[in-house]
């Protein structure tokens, strides 16, 4: 192993939680077929005295043996043991975490107030998807450009059909359509020839627009990236019903549907 490489392999282990003495015994005892602490010092370029005291901690988490020689000498476990137990480890802390705050007091209202922005496009993701497994009654998703609407979304929209949510889907072409059939029923997606036509504004154009239950609003804006085939995706969001842009969306949409409702008794 290089030095460059023994450098990347301690900055890593310290991502993961082992001090940077841990990390630089254990890397160190992976270059040794089996060390004392002088000689671990020495690779590792940590004081002598110090060894000690990290190793045992080593040790207490499974990642050395020792061996009951005089002097001790210690050997590092397997990369593939060691990888399992850090995962353990780690996977346990998450585990922490989540208990703890869910035993954290949540505020009586969900609702924030005013608007906030979201830059990155799996954290867009992440929104919408929190709002559709929040849907209790109605789903209204108008899309202008399918490309950014991506699986986990579709899966969403299926699982909150299977809840008996009220999805309603507008798509730009039936091509768009069909894509969508899979998870939502046909008789709920409505191609609107008008969504293909959308501006753009500063070269940012529309992308999607997602309404749940009247008051959870996720807005995505697209522009090109400098890469080919690749979007960039910027959206703002808001949670309540008590402010202007929430009732401006709202009552938008429910213009949309009332007039496919017309169309489809006056074609009837």
């Amino acid at each position: 192993m290089s030095a460059e490489k023994a450098e990347e392999a301690i900055s890593t282990l310290v991502e993961l939680g082992l001090t940077e003495y841990e990390a630089r015994c254990f890397v160190a005892l992976t270059r040794l077929p089996k060390g004392t602490a002088k000689e671990i010092s020495q690779v590792a370029d940590i004081p002598r005295s110090r060894v000690y005291d990290t190793i045992e901690r080593l040790d207490r988490n499974g990642l050395v043996d020792v061996q009951q020689t005089d002097p001790r000498e210690y050997k590092a476990v397997s990369v593939e043991t060691a990888c399992r137990r850090l995962r353990e480890d780690f996977d346990s802390r998450i585990s922490a975490a989540e208990n703890a705050l869910a035993q954290v007091e949540e505020p009586s209202s969900q609702e924030d107030e005013g608007m906030w922005a979201i830059s990155q496009p799996e954290h867009v993701t992440d929104r919408i998807v929190s709002f559709l497994e929040e849907a209790a009654e109605t789903i209204n998703l108008v899309v202008a450009d399918a490309s950014v609407v991506d699986r986990r979304t579709r899966d969403g929209l299926a699982a909150a059909v299977d809840r008996g949510v009220d999805v309603h889907v507008e798509v730009p072409t039936a091509d768009d359509r069909n894509a969508f059939e899979s998870s939502v029923p046909a008789d709920d997606i409505v191609v609107a020839p008008d969504l293909e036509t959308t501006a753009a504004v500063y070269d940012e154009r529309p992308g999607q627009l997602l309404v749940v239950d009247g008051q959870s609003i996720v807005a995505v804006g697209i522009r090109e990236s400098d890469l080919p085939d690749v979007v960039q995706e910027t959206a703002v969001w808001t949670y309540g019903n008590d402010h202007g842009f929430a009732a401006w969306v709202r009552t938008l949409l429910d213009n949309r549907l009332e007039q496919y409702a017309d169309d489809r008794t006056d074609g009837g």
